[in-house]
This record gives C-alpha cells, structure tokens and sequence, in this order.
C-alpha cells in the first residue's frame, strides 16, 4: 500500500525524545522554552507558545482574542471541523464564508457577511497554501475585527517572502502526523504581541502565575498562584525534543516534497478535464497536500477513481471537508448554499505525497492516475 501521507522520523527525533525520558523532565520545562525560541526565530515572530494541538491553539487565540458568546467569527466552511469548533468553544457564532479555486476564503465573501456582531476573522491556510494575509488585514484593519490565522496545515510556507507565523498576531500550527513536521501531537500559536504572549502561557497552563520550570530553577521558596480559569493545554518536553529535531529539518522537507509536487505536476498537466494546483507570484507553499480537481467533463467519478486507487494499493482523500455538511452543523446551516466549497469537496482528489517516496512509488501513482483520468 502506497500510503497517503507518513510523518518523517529518524534516529535523531527518537533520540532526541530518548535523551529528554532520561532526564525526568518530561512535561512541559526547558525543551519546549527552547522550541518555543527556535520556532519564533525560524517564521521571524517575537513569540510562540507551544501547546497540545492545533485545536486547542485556535480556543486561546479566541480567548486572547476577546471573542466572546454571541460573538460573530467568519471563517471557511471548507476546512477540518476544528477550525469551525474553536469559535464555538468560547460560545460564539461561525459565519461560513465561500472559498476560492484556491480552497482558500474569499475575500470578498466575507467581508459581505461583516455585521456588527462580527468581532474577528479566522482564515485557513488550505492544504499548505497560504491565503491572501494582506487583504485580510486590510479588511480587519477597515472593520475593527481580529484577523486570525489557522496554520495548521502552513508551517515552511511563505506569503510574500516572510514565513508564514510572521505576518499578524494570532497564528496556530500543528504538528499532528499528517502535518509536514510532527511531534505526534501538538501545536504552537505565533505572535507579536507582548499581552497575547502572556496570557497565552498563563491560559494554557491553568493561569498558573509561575510555571513549573521557573519554580524548579528558583533558589527561594515560590508559591504559585492561578490568576483565572485556565485549562491544560501544555506541550511536553518529549514533544517538544522531536519537535526542535523536527524544526532543524523543516526547510529541506519542504523542499523535497517539492520536488514531488514538481514532478506531479509535470506528468499529470497534460491530463485533459482536471485542474491542478497552482502557486501564484505571491506564494512559497509546503504542499502540505497535493489536491487535484476533477472537471465535470471528465470521465470518472472522484470516488469511482478513489476505489480504483485503493484496489491497487495507492491511498487517497477526498477533498477537504465543508463543516457545514457535516452532521453536528447541518441543523443550523440547513439553509446555506456554499457551491464553490461543495464543489470543491465533491470533485477533489488528495493523492499520496511524502518523504521519503520512492521513484517507484511516485511513478506508480502518476501511470495509475494517468491510465483512469484517460478512460
């Protein structure tokens, strides 16, 4: 089986998690401070703050955030149901915007669901492909609203030559398997703003007022205080150890999942009745996902080509997920036409991409492809 995606891991990342279990450290402490500072440095923000997962990042950035119940947060409908969840962790309202043949959340769309309840925008950068971040900041910058960023899918990716984690203050990443950097688990919210930083660490660690690392390294008595109800979101130093391995590699597995992506598009763009993806001027993407669309004239069906994969041992996904068909919002959005994002969903194809792939592998999936898209 040609899986569709598998996390690259070595003896570096094992050993990195295996010298952190013999220090008896091994929740939160010093090597996630340590790649807290690495992963700053590297998207070029003053802060990040490491926590479980990606999900749970989305929850503080709306808590910092000030969204509150009642509130108004647009987003895609296009996107894992996490993105839409966060907003209705702090019991506010997500307002599903249309996305573009980007997958990516139309500008336009949304500003024209702005309302006076609407208190922020929280965009996604689909599949490795960042959305248009200045426009964006351009319209919260117009109507007063928090513009932030759902990176889950986005670290190594660039938007205007900066990384991606550089460009506003609430950005969150993950590093859960499917991601281009792993550490099983976890997750990182990036920011440049001091008070954000701050409460950021004080939420995710029940607002605890002194963090176990400063408390261990103190050389007087210190006694904590909890500052405000706060949850249990922290990284573990395990994590954070494969994850600082992870990190120091980050740019070369970009680039080799490139170099696939290259190739793909290669082989497969003289394929008549399909579309595929397409970097403009303004973007460097990860390909975090390879996605290939399926045009209404073509022969097969996206999950008849999907059965024909799988029988032939090559994975694949449909494409990304609209929250709003799922079952726990189709009550309240049974009146929500999106056809872009559903079209997308019906006519999308995710194909394996991942290091290390061998040429074989690589070769297999393009003839396969090739033979069914041809029929």
């Amino acid at each position: 089986m040609i899986p569709i995606a598998k996390p690259y891991l070595n003896t570096d990342d094992a050993q990195a998690a295996y010298d952190t279990i013999l220090t008896g450290w091994i929740t939160q402490g010093p090597r996630v401070l340590e790649f807290e500072e690495k992963f700053a440095k590297y998207v070029g923000s003053k802060h990040a703050v490491a926590v479980s997962n990606c999900t749970t990042a989305l929850h503080l950035a709306m808590l910092v955030a000030g969204i509150k119940e009642g509130d108004e947060v647009i987003c895609p409908s296009m996107s894992y149901i996490a993105t839409a969840n966060s907003i209705k962790y702090v019991g506010a309202i997500p307002v599903f915007a249309e996305v573009g043949e980007d997958y990516n959340i139309d500008a336009k769309h949304a500003e024209s669901l702005i309302t006076n309840k609407t208190k922020a925008i929280l965009i996604v950068h689909q599949i490795g492909f960042p959305a248009d971040i200045d426009a964006f900041k351009a319209l919260c910058t117009k109507h007063n609203l928090v513009l932030i960023e759902d990176a889950a899918c986005a670290a190594g990716s660039s938007y205007k030559g900066k990384k991606i984690g550089s460009h506003s203050d609430l950005v969150c990443f993950s590093f859960h398997p499917r991601k281009v950097i792993s550490t099983g688990d976890g997750g990182m919210i990036t920011t440049n703003n001091p008070e954000y930083d701050h409460r950021l660490r004080l939420l995710r660690q029940h607002g605890m007022s002194v963090n176990d690392r400063v408390r261990h390294n103190s050389s007087k008595v210190i006694f904590e205080d909890h500052l405000e109800v706060g949850y249990n979101y922290r990284m573990t130093d395990i994590q954070a150890a494969v994850g600082i391995k992870q990190l120091e590699k980050l740019d070369w597995i970009v680039e080799e999942r490139r170099k696939i992506a290259m190739y793909y598009l290669d082989k497969l763009k003289d394929i008549p009745n399909i579309r595929l993806p397409k970097e403009n001027e303004h973007i460097h993407t990860n390909f975090q996902s390879f996605c290939i669309y399926l045009k209404s004239a073509c022969k097969i069906s996206r999950n008849e080509l999907m059965q024909k994969l799988l029988d032939d041992g090559i994975a694949s996904r449909r494409g990304v997920m609209c929250t709003h068909r799922e079952t726990a919002y189709k009550n309240e959005c049974k009146d929500l036409q999106l056809p872009i994002s559903e079209n997308l969903q019906d006519n999308s194809i995710v194909i394996p991409l991942y290091i290390p792939m061998s040429t074989e592998e690589i070769n297999e999936v393009v003839s396969k492809l090739t033979f069914y898209l041809a029929e």
